[in-house]
Parts: structure tokens; sequence; C-alpha cells
């Protein structure tokens, strides 16, 4: 079991050394780069070299690969995630010395004091609504700070230090840490439960997005079509103290209403906002990254940017890697990438693909991400990969930060379809890649689809394409 941070623990007034244990991670990473960028001095650990953790070393970072209580060094400061063991030397190594350990939340916090934070909360889409929030601001000369999921495609980075006091951050909701931040506009894309193994409740779940929008000092931005959305809106608004509500949707009563979303290898966006009609076009495909955009729309004008400027910084971004993100092209197949790891997301991924793909097929490769979620939501996996993808082949669970366990497999996906001939479980990569290869022809698309480490298998179904999916003895 993984460890449940402090979120009480004081942060210290100078972090001094700080110290990543994962700094390889994309939101550990991130954050360490705006430590370096402040002047910080940084070291870190991570279990394995990535091109992540060689680019940490070549802008000043102090990386080891592997974890060892010797790592910790002279460091002042120690960042975790909820997703390290209790057992970790160089955790223990910085208990035993007494050093401050901060949460990942808490280190971002102290970089974040007196700016004005745009932070985007949501089960689904952040990752996208943060990076266009931000591109737009970077094309209109804003000069945002920003700390992002996912790296934003046209900027080549997921975070960096800005001139003006706009901090623009994607909140994690996993764990409840996105309750530290001291909010001046919020965004919330959606409330699909999810997470319940640390909250325990659909309802706690609700109320930790009440808590965080009802914290924004001036606005708060929020889906007008999500179920889970309409609880937060209706706990925010029966507060005394609550900020000011806009709502963005297709919902007739939405504030920023969508009246018309047209599909292609982008999508186009017809909505209204304070009686006047506008028109957007995205380079990116999908109708939630439509709503996406309009959410960001909603954000950016609250910021005071016209509506004219915020939809031309809008269309000027070009997508977040591992979100619908492109990797090669192999007879005729294309091979891409998405961190589609809830039904949800999946299904929205999908259909994305659906619109590119035209008449070509879509095979899936699903990694199961977490033990708990696979055990839960097993069979609502299955039902959308057997509506939406032509094939699928499942693997097996990428356990994260839970343990094991007994009987819970990625076959438990496999096992939930009605037509057994559209699936395949194969936890061998070799044995899976070859498999997908073998059944794509020209036209179609093989898509990987998980939050775990399954676009590592992407070079294997390339290679296999190339030697025309043969499959290994």
């Amino acid at each position: 079991m993984t460890i449940k941070p402090d979120l009480t623990q004081p942060i210290p007034d100078d972090l001094g050394t700080v110290h990543f244990v994962g700094i390889g991670g994309s939101g550990m990473s991130g954050i360490a780069r705006m430590f370096l960028a402040a002047g910080h001095r940084v070291t870190g650990s991570d279990s394995r070299e990535t091109a992540t953790t060689g680019t940490m070393r070549q802008l000043g970072a102090e990386v080891h690969i592997g974890h060892d209580a010797a790592n910790v060094g002279d460091a002042d400061t120690i960042v975790v995630t909820s997703a390290l063991w209790p057992d970790n030397p160089e955790l223990l190594e910085a208990q035993r010395r007494g050093l401050p350990v901060l949460h990942r939340s808490q280190a971002l916090a102290a970089l974040i004091a007196e700016h004005r934070l745009v932070a985007v909360a949501g089960a689904h889409g952040k990752t996208t609504s943060t990076g266009m929030i931000v591109t737009a601001l970077v094309e209109l000369g804003l000069d945002p700070s920003f700390v992002n999921g996912g790296v934003i495609q046209s900027l080549g980075t997921s975070s960096a230090p800005g001139k003006s006091d706009l901090f623009v951050v994607e909140a994690d909701e996993s764990d409840g840490s996105f309750l530290l931040y001291d909010v001046a506009v919020a965004l919330v894309t959606n409330v699909d439960a999810d997470h319940l193994d640390h909250y325990g409740s659909e309802d706690a779940f609700i109320e930790a997005f009440v808590e965080f929008a009802a914290k924004a000092s001036e606005k708060v931005v929020i889906s007008s079509d999500d179920a889970g959305a309409k609880r937060v809106t209706e706990g925010v608004k029966a507060r005394s103290d609550a900020p000011d509500v806009v709502t963005f949707g297709e919902a007739v009563d939405a504030d920023v209403r969508i009246e018309g979303i047209t599909e292609s290898a982008g999508v186009e966006v017809d909505f209204r906002s304070a009686g006047e009609a506008y028109h957007l076009t995205l380079r990116v495909p999908g109708r939630h990254n439509a709503i996406n955009a309009v959410g960001a729309f909603a954000v950016l004008t609250g910021l005071g940017v016209a509506p004219e400027d915020a939809i031309r910084g809008i269309e000027a971004f070009g997508g977040t890697q591992r979100r619908f993100e492109l990797h090669g092209v192999e007879r005729g197949v294309s091979v891409y990438d998405d961190y589609a790891h809830h039904p949800t997301e999946v299904a929205a991924a999908l259909k994305a693909a659906r619109n590119v793909v035209g008449d070509g097929r879509i095979i899936a490769i699903h990694q199961p991400h977490l033990y708990s979620r696979t055990r839960l939501m097993a069979g609502d996996f299955a039902k959308v990969y057997e509506e939406l993808a032509d094939h699928t082949v499942v693997l097996d669970v990428y356990g994260a930060r839970e343990d094991p366990e007994p009987g819970v497999t990625g076959a438990l996906v496999q096992e939930r379809f009605v037509d057994q001939s559209r699936v395949e479980f194969l936890p061998d990569w070799d044995e899976a890649s070859a498999r997908a290869a073998a059944v794509a022809r020209e036209g179609d698309i093989i898509m990987t689809l998980s939050c775990g480490d399954v676009y590592r298998i992407i070079p294997q179904v390339l290679s296999a394409l190339h030697d025309d999916g043969v499959l290994p003895r």
C-alpha cells in the first residue's frame, strides 16, 4: 500500500536543496523544472532511465537511477507523490533525519504563492484544458507560469516560469491535494466518480470538488452537462460565500452554451456567450475537445481576455503528449497513443479516433490501470471497447501505487466481452504487438490506451507492422 501524504506538514520558508523521489514522472518533473528556474539546487531519483530523466539532467538536476538512502545526499527538503511505497529507502532516510517531506502539491503551492492562480480540475480533460488555457495566454503575450500534467506540443514542455502574475496549474484530485491551493479562477471539467480507493464514496468525491470550487476567490467555471458537476454547482451555490459560477456546455441553461459541434480530422464548435455567437476551430479531434475548448474560453474571458482573442489563442493549441498522439505509420497503419484510463475517457478517445480513421478500423491495446479500478470497472471497460473499437488486445494490469489483488488481471476485462472473437488477453507484449499488427490492415488505427507505461509497447507495434505482423513462434 502506498503512502498517505501528510498535507498538514508546514511548508518551510526556505526549501533549500530539494530532492524529488520519482523525478521522472510527468507531474514531478514539471515541478522540478520550476524549482530549477527559481534558482534552487534540485536532486532526484527514479526507478529507470527515461527521456525525462535525461532532460532533467540537462536542465541542471542531479538525477540518480534506482532508489537508495544515499540519494538524499545533503537535501534540505524531500518531495514525494502519493504513489510512493512507505518502505522507500529515500523516504525512510528523510524521516530518520527529520527532513520536511512535502507532497508534490505542497511543493507546487510554495511556488504559486503571491500569484493569481488558475486551477483546472476534473476526472477527465484537465490536461488538455490546462494546455488550451496556457497556449492561449502564451499566444496572446500574457506570459503565465504554468505546470501541466502533460507536455504541451506547441511549447515543448509541461511547465515554465512566466513574468506575469498568472499561474496556471492542472490540479490533482486523486488524493485530495487539490484542496491545498488558494485559487482565483477554478475550472471543473467534469466530476465522474473515480479514485474511490481514496475517497471511500461518491458523495465524498463530490464534496471534495465542492470544497475546491468554493475556494475560488474570483470565479468558478464548471460543466453544465456532467451529472457530478451539476451536484457540485448546487453545492457551491448553496454556500453563503459562493464565488461567481459560470456554466458551460450543451445544456439549454448554460451560461456559455454550445449550439453545434462538427467533427472531422479536427473539430469545430459554435457557441453563444453573453448573447453573442462565436465559432471556434480546433486542430485536435473529438467532441470532448470542443467542450474542453468552450470551458477554456469561459476561463480566459473570466480573466479579462477579449472573446475574439480567447478564440484566437485556443485555436493555436496543437495538443498535448499522450493525448491522441500519433507515433508513426507503417504499411498504412497509424499508431496512436492516448492517456485514457477510465471508461469515459476511453469512449471519448475512441470516438475521436473513429472520426479520424474514416472507413478504417480501430485496433485498441488496453492496459488496465490499477487493480481496484480493474476490479470495479472491468465490465464498463469491456462494454466501451466492444462498442467503439473493432478489435481489442488487453494487456495485464499496471498496478502503479497499488499492491496486486488475487485474481485481478487483464483477463477480467477480456472475459466481459460478449463477442470473444473481438478480444484477446495477451500479457506478453511481444505477442500482443504481433497480434495487433496481424489484425491491422491499411487505413486502420492501432491505439494504445492507459496512463500506465503502455506507450513503451509502441516501438514493438511499429516493428511488428514493419515485419508484416508475423506472430512470434
